[in-house]
């Protein structure tokens, strides 16, 4: 029997205080099996393990650095701001210049505040819409995910449109019980719900694009359509843009698409790698918040100037370069090789791709929910994910999450990749 290499050894050391030897669920390898790869540092485009290889990345943070890893720009402020401290509980001037940052980049957000994670940004805004509403339901997309809050880890019922039943132990069927459950794209069944309780409901929420039951972008009309509902029924629209704001255009989604939302949650690239939420949207709705209103939020380390300035960093560097076009086009050229190389080889593939956002679905039906996402041949998957490791090459291990092409990605790592899913397909088509 083979000795267990440096990841296997690491996983066992971990497994005995951390649950599971992870911190985060999806990054146990659990989809796809075997150790997780630990890693120790990252420079642009790529990882470096504790095994002494290193990778490409195409989780980038998990979409957070669209500049990859360690942009030196970044890096060289982020060292000036250590020197005056890490964290003060304070104001800060910087708080300041990065809610003026997100304020122009995204009009609908005339006021912003900061939490510590989008989880906490989501909280808050759907706390805030139910107290600016006095209602309490909430509208949720089926496969979406809006972060751990107990009535977010909600899954859809027996029905097309339901009121949610909880999706963790844990987590009180009466909470769950306040968020209907709705099929992604399908604009008909919220307006039957709507018809039926729109005035019971606070707010739909929704991942402009969806990025968690893999890529999923929206149909003709859903966000547009989503928007005319909520105005007849004076809901608030809340875009969960955690992943997408500033990462699909500089403005986030809801520039690419046209809709302004009433509130908006961002999160990853806004803190530039470090820890970070935002939430914010319309004047009169964020000044409920306190101290001048009487909905509570609050955090120690909300707007903490380490997460800030490479937040600020990051997006002054982004304004500059305005790289969306050309990131698009590279990665649409990527998902079509990709898709070219399984026709070659008779594997039925769909690339799904938003921007520079994608994802793999082994399967030759059009994903637009997450019914259809749920054909995933996850065990195709699973092959191509190792075959791309061993190969030095790291996609986000799970079938249902998001990669992300960076700005630092050049022709020869996109190529290298590519050559890679040739020979596996080919392999593939031989056995």
């Amino acid at each position: 029997m083979a000795e267990p290499g440096i990841n296997e050894l690491l996983f066992r050391r971990a497994r005995k205080y951390i649950p599971g030897g992870v911190n985060s669920p999806v990054r146990s390898f659990r989809a796809v099996g075997g150790a997780p790869v630990f890693i120790h540092r990252g420079e642009g485009p790529r990882i470096y393990g504790e095994d002494k290889r290193e990778y490409i990345d195409y989780c980038c943070c998990w979409g957070s650095l669209i500049l990859g890893h360690a942009h030196p720009r970044v890096i060289r402020d982020l060292a000036r701001r250590l020197k005056s401290g890490t964290g003060f509980g304070t104001v800060t001037r910087i708080e300041t210049e990065l809610a003026r940052a997100i304020h122009q980049a995204v009009p609908s957000i005339e006021r912003v505040r900061l939490t510590s994670s989008g989880t906490e940004a989501v909280m808050s805004a759907i706390r805030l819409a139910r107290a600016a509403t006095s209602r309490d339901e909430i509208i949720k997309f089926d496969g979406a995910y809006h972060g751990h809050a107990d009535y977010m880890l909600v899954r859809a019922g027996s029905g097309a449109s339901t009121l949610g039943i909880p999706d963790s132990p844990g987590v009180p069927e009466g909470f769950a019980r306040h968020t209907v459950v709705v099929p992604y794209n399908d604009l008909k069944s919220v307006r039957k719900i709507m018809k039926k309780r729109g005035e019971q409901i606070s707010a739909i929420i929704v991942e402009p694009v969806a990025g968690n039951m893999g890529v999923v972008g929206p149909g003709p009309g859903f966000l547009s359509g989503l928007r005319k509902l909520c105005d007849h029924y004076r809901a608030l629209l809340i875009f969960d843009e955690v992943i997408t704001g500033f990462r699909v255009a500089y403005g986030g989604a809801q520039e690419l698409f046209g809709v302004r939302p009433d509130l908006t949650c961002l999160g990853k690239i806004i803190g530039g790698g470090l820890p970070i939420g935002a939430y914010g949207g319309r004047r009169d709705l964020m000044e409920l918040i306190a101290p001048l209103g009487s909905v509570y939020q609050a955090g120690t380390l909300a707007g903490n100037p380490l997460s800030v300035q490479a937040g600020l960093t990051t997006l002054a560097i982004l304004q500059e370069e305005d790289p969306y076009e050309r990131l698009a086009l590279k990665t649409e050229e990527f998902c079509r090789s990709v898709e070219q190389s399984a026709a070659r080889h008779g594997i039925g593939i769909t690339v799904n791709r938003v921007g520079s956002i994608f994802s793999f679905f082994f399967t030759d039906r059009e994903v637009t929910d997450q019914a259809t996402a749920r054909c995933q041949n996850s065990e195709s998957f699973r092959r191509l994910f190792h075959a791309l490791l061993t190969d030095g090459v790291y996609l986000s291990p799970s079938g249902f999450e998001s990669n992300f092409i960076s700005t630092v990605h050049r022709d020869q790592d996109l190529e290298k990749t590519l050559g890679t899913i040739e020979k596996t397909f080919k392999k593939w088509r031989k056995e």
